[in-house]
This record gives C-alpha cells, structure tokens and sequence, in this order.
C-alpha cells in the first residue's frame, strides 16, 4: 500500500500526500473526538468520501486488559457522544461489532473504499492488530494513513532521540524531550464544512450501525456501581469539564479559584478519563495550560504539576513502548523478580473492602462504585496491597485497577504500579504509607470513611480510623461490633511493614544491576514528591502517632525543566 506513518500538519490544516480524492474508511479506535484529530482531519482533506467506522470487539479489548462494567459504560457513553457530535457536522459513526480484520475487510468491499486512516497506537494489541490493517490494506490495494495523536509526543521519536533506547528515568526523559521541544500544537476541529466536501453517505440500514446497550453486549449492570454517574463519557462532557476546571481554579479571566478542603474527593481535574479514551487531546490540554501561563495578568496561575503529569503519562508511554512485557513482572528486564505472596484470600479482601483498615477499605468502595479514586488513594491502596502490608504482587493490583478505573491506562497502570511497589522507578523502598495515620491527616473527621464504609458511620472522629481501638461501649453506640459488624485488622501493619522491608531490602541487594536500570544518581523529583506525601517515618514505634505535613512537589535545582514543571501521573 501507499502508507504514509506520520502526517504533516500545522494548528489549521492537514497535509497528505498524494492529493489524490479516496473513498476512506476511517477507524476510530481511542481518539474518540472531533477537536484535535489530525488523522481524520487528514482522511477528510485528502477524500471525496469518508465513513467514520468503530469495530466493538469484546475480545480483542478484554485480551489485553481486565474490562469492567464502569469501563464499558464509559465506552458506549463516548461512542453515542461521538455519534451525535459527527451527526452534528453532516456525518455519523458506523459502529459495529466482531473481528477487525473480517468486519473491515467486508465494508472495503461494500462501500469501495481506497483508503484506510487510524491513530497510530503503541501498545503491543494495537501494534499487532495495525500489522494486520497494513497486510489487509496490501492484500487489497489500499492506501493506508496514521497519525500520532493519543500522546504529546511520538515515543518512537523519542526513542530515536535517545539512541534507540527508551530513556527509563523521568530525568533522562525530560532531558531528551527539551532536545526535541515544545509539543506540535494542535490541529483545528473537524467541522460541517469539512463533511460538506467530503460527505458520508446514508446506509439504507442505518439501524444495524448504532452504539449498543450494555445488555446487548451481555454485559449486566453491576451491583456495585451507583446508579449517578459522575464521569459521563464523551469529548462533550470532556470539554465541559476541562472549561469548568479552568473557571473553578480561577484560571480563566474574571473567574475566581473555588477550593475544595478534603484532597480526598474529586477536586483534581478529573481529565483521566477522557484522556484514556481519547475523548479530550492530550495536546489540546497542555497548550491550553501554555495560554493560560502566557497570560498570568490577567487570572491566577495553575500549579505547574499539571503540565508534569501529563509528561509522567509521557514517560511511561516511552518505556512500555520499547520494553518487552510492561506489563508483567516476568521476562520484564526493568522490573526487580520479587517472590510475592500467592494469597487469593488476602487479595479477594483487599478488592473488596474488607481488609479492617477503614481508610483502604473507603478507598476500594469508591473505586468499585465510582470508576475514580484520587492519586493518593491509589499510592495508598497500592502500597497496602504489595511492599507496605500484603506482600502481594503488584500485577494482581494492576488487574483490579484495569477491571475498575475509568482511566485504567496500559501504559501508565502498569507503569505506576511497578513504581508504588517499588519494583521499577521509585526506590525509597523504605518509605511506606501508613493505613491509619495517612488518611487521618488530609480528613481528621472521618467523612469519606462514613460516605464509603457506612457501617462505621457513628463511630466518633477519634475511633473512626482506628475502630478495633473503641471500648465495647463505644461500639455499641455506634451500633457496630468490631469483628462482627465490620471486620478486625487483617494484618498488624507495624510487624507486616517491617518484615516487607527486610525483604525488600534483601531482593534489591541481589538485583542491584536491574535497580540501577531505572534510577538516577541523584533523586528522582518523583521520589521527592512521595517523601512527602508518606505519613510513614523510619522509626517503627512512631509510625501511628506523629504527624508530618504535606508539601507541594517541587524540583532539586539540578533538575531540567520543559518549562518549570513537575508531578504525579495522570
């Protein structure tokens, strides 16, 4: 075929070559949007017909990651947003399901195509099954077209740039990225005149080409999940709430910041979502924060951990995109080979919520109800699971939290759970989050344990943390029996923690050579920030009783910046 892997493109037009009209079948697979899509841009300028066609292949999804309920909601809700926006411009979205290859293969013979586009991905599924695209585009003649458009970056580019390598320390990448500079901008939105050019044409059995529902794909509705839905899917809501985000913070010119106390609800962007499904571009997100920066006089600043979050999600897309099984810890040449526990009991009362500890336990409740937890929950839950208390390995906990998280991402799942069990990345192994005295600190009274753990809901403040501590009486009061109404402490965290650090002192002693793969000499801005954030100490004795403040992430001044930026992953 006449393939052509990366477009060219400025902020207004696509460039494609050759200019020759095609009859284009453009598949849409995680760029789920109209703003900021260069490759269909792109099929649209360079076609006198184009279909916008997803391919619903429940086997193909669920191979590569555990899919939950809350996922698939999320997905069919984004696709009937897609659907009504194309609609919208003079357009629509030909949904259908079964394998890639054979559904595609039909509708290029159906409908005449001469052209096949798609977001270029970098995940193994999606390189595999874009081999198979560019063999059935040769078996059948057809000119294939991709862009790059799910990350600010090409991470083949930067691998390029580093000589061939991935770089596997944030430093190192930051590094290469400020060689390459600033992200291209990006592209105009695809609008009515685009499909006034290049039209779709009507299918006399529209019907057959609808999103869905949930029971039609077999999928019943878990009971775990509340009924409000609180992240709708779809670039509509995606855009809304990025423009609300943006005026609440008091980013956007006469608007003023609206602060929400308690870090543990939903007050960050909560972008993740959208970004995961391609909903919101990841490039229209940074350089709306670069405008937002270049006209400071005029609004508040945001805090520049957010252009950093998005380059962690960078980063990690770099490293699995050049090491083999990311996303295991065997045959993983980055990751520490750890002998973790095999306790599928432990692990069943970690997922769902009965380990003891009310705050994890809240947390895993939001998780399975919502689809969303804060990014200190996640390093909470996922230190409990693994180095800090449970011994269990990280790979179990990525499971859940692909079945479960709406932003459940391949890349930066299993990027940041190798880096909270301290397996790859993060390696101040010694510090571990504590189950009481964490969660206790960003809300001393205890309301996101009594929205999540309502049982304990009567407990006072200075028991509810700690409810196994409560006299009878107490108990009683609160109409809850600590070992019958709501289970007892499943570990001693100050006798599990200590033996988990021997241990993980022991394995990085023998696997120093692999260790080293992933760290600087000097500290990781990433480690820094968890310093901080861990209501752990070294002493033993004091791990339930002191009480250390939070910071905000900052920079050493040996550090780079592209520009002044720091953070957590998104």
């Amino acid at each position: 075929p006449l393939e052509q892997p990366v477009c060219l493109f400025d902020s207004q037009r696509v460039f494609w070559f050759p200019t020759m009209p095609h009859r284009t079948l453009h598949l849409f697979r995680k760029g789920l949007r109209l703003h900021d899509n260069p490759t269909l841009l792109g099929a649209l300028e360079s076609s006198s017909v184009v279909f916008p066609v997803y391919v619903l292949n429940r086997e193909f999804e669920e191979e590569a990651m555990q899919v939950g309920f809350l996922r698939w909601r999320f997905l069919l809700q984004s696709l009937q947003d897609l659907h009504d926006r194309l609609c919208a411009v003079g357009s629509r979205l030909f949904v259908l399901r079964g394998s890639h290859r054979i559904v595609l293969k039909e509708l290029v013979v159906r409908w005449r195509i001469t052209q096949i586009s798609f977001d270029s991905e970098t995940e193994p599924h999606h390189v595999a099954l874009q081999q198979e695209l560019r063999e059935m585009a040769e078996e059948l003649g057809l000119t294939v077209h991709t862009c790059v458009a799910h990350t600010l970056y090409d991470p083949r580019r930067i691998i390029e740039a580093n000589g061939g390598r991935a770089p596997l320390t944030y430093k190192r990448f930051l590094r290469v990225v400020s060689d390459i500079g600033e992200p291209d901008k990006p592209v105009r939105e695809v609008s009515s005149e685009d499909f006034q050019q290049c039209h779709t044409p009507c299918e006399t059995e529209c019907e057959q080409y609808r999103v869905p529902s949930l029971s039609e794909l077999g999928l019943e509705v878990s009971d775990e999940a509340q009924t409000e839905v609180l992240w709708p899917g779809g670039e509509t809501h995606a855009l809304q709430r990025l423009h609300k985000h943006l005026e609440s913070q008091g980013w956007v010119e006469n608007s003023k910041p609206q602060v929400v106390p308690n870090s543990l609800w939903p007050n960050t962007t909560g972008l993740s979502p959208y970004f995961t499904a391609g909903c919101l571009s990841v490039r229209t997100f940074y350089h709306t924060l670069s405008r937002v920066y270049a006209q400071a006089k005029n609004h508040a600043l945001p805090p520049v951990a957010l252009q950093g979050q998005v380059l962690w999600r960078e980063f990690f897309y770099t490293a699995a995109a050049n090491t083999p099984n990311f996303t295991r810890m065997e045959g993983n040449p980055i990751c520490l080979q750890i002998c973790w526990k095999n306790d599928p009991d432990a692990l069943q009362k970690w997922r769902t919520a009965r380990t003891g500890f009310p705050w994890i336990d809240a947390i895993m409740t939001q998780l399975r109800q919502e689809g969303w937890i804060h990014h200190l929950s996640r390093h909470a839950v996922a230190c409990f699971l693994t180095r800090g208390d449970l011994w269990i390995s990280w790979e179990e906990g990525m499971k859940v939290f692909e079945e479960y998280l709406l932003d459940a991402d391949y890349s930066v799942n299993a990027g940041n759970w190798m880096w909270l069990s301290a397996s790859a990345f993060f390696h101040q192994y010694n510090r571990i989050f504590c189950p009481v005295r964490f969660g206790r600190r960003t809300d001393p009274e205890g309301h996101y344990i009594r929205r999540y753990v309502p049982v304990l809901k009567n407990f006072p403040s200075r028991f509810i943390y700690e409810p196994w501590t409560a006299p009878q009486e107490v108990q009683l009061q609160a109409d809850c029996i600590i070992g019958e109404d709501y289970p007892l402490p499943m570990v001693c965290h100050a006798e599990a923690s200590e033996r988990n650090l021997a241990l993980m002192k022991e394995v990085r002693s023998v696997q120093e050579n692999t260790a080293k793969l992933t760290r600087d000499v000097a500290e990781e801005p990433m480690d820094a920030c968890m310093k901080r954030e861990l209501a752990e100490e070294d002493q033993p004795s004091k791990r339930f009783n002191s009480e250390p403040q939070i910071r905000p992430c900052s920079w050493g001044q040996e550090t780079p910046r592209l520009p002044e930026i720091t953070g957590q992953a998104v």
